[in-house]
């Protein structure tokens, strides 16, 4: 089940509170990790190269986007330049990196087909704000549980804000969107939105 909406931008911090616990994403796996950010979410090699200094896969830090592979179920974290000696540290291909080897992803070798898959995407810091709009408008899944509970919380102004609301391509009410009748018992909900100019 799909949830699309057309969201006035001013809305979008009540939205950004999932991304640092992370946000399921669907997406063609077995690539290497530049090709999913550039490839798929449409990441231009320079943001990639000056705007996200750290970079996670699995636990560990990565150096080479060219060399790590996404897999279903990997969990993908990406964060802005941190700051003091553990920024330093962690900060990819940077200049203390070799201080944490143990914490470095290696590269898999395993030859890996490309099929679709779900992986989980955790933003920090500046990048909530930057990438969090961009997934978002991709299309995120949530489990049912926490969608209805956070779904429960929004505002009065939340729902004024709502300019159009899709479920499966139907369009409903905003009154319908705020009910929830619209939910099924499912394990995971899409939420895609957009957010338009002016």
């Amino acid at each position: 089940m799909w949830l699309c909406l057309v969201l006035e931008k001013n809305q979008l911090p009540r939205l950004l509170a999932f991304w640092q616990k992370g946000l399921l994403i669907p997406a063609q796996v077995g690539c290497s990790l530049k090709a999913l950010l550039c490839g798929q979410f449409g990441l231009s090699p320079a943001y990639l190269q000056e705007r996200i200094k750290t970079i996670f896969l699995n636990g560990k830090s990565v150096d080479d986007p060219d060399t790590a592979i996404i897999r279903s179920g990997s969990i993908l974290a990406l964060s802005g330049a941190l700051p003091g000696l553990a920024g330093a540290t962690l900060r990819r291909a940077g200049f203390l990196a070799s201080f944490r080897s143990q914490l470095t992803h290696e590269e898999n070798k395993t030859a890996v087909s490309p099929e679709d898959g779900i992986i989980t995407v955790k933003l920090f810091n500046l990048l909530v704000d930057e990438l969090g709009p961009v997934l978002l408008k991709r299309g995120v899944l949530l489990p049912s549980r926490d969608f209805a509970e956070f779904w429960k919380s929004m505002p009065g102004e939340f729902w004024k804000a709502c300019r159009a609301a899709q479920v499966n391509g139907r369009k409903i009410s905003v009154e319908e969107l705020q009910s929830l009748s619209w939910l099924d018992k499912r394990d995971l909900i899409g939420l895609q939105v957009d957010f338009p100019a002016g």
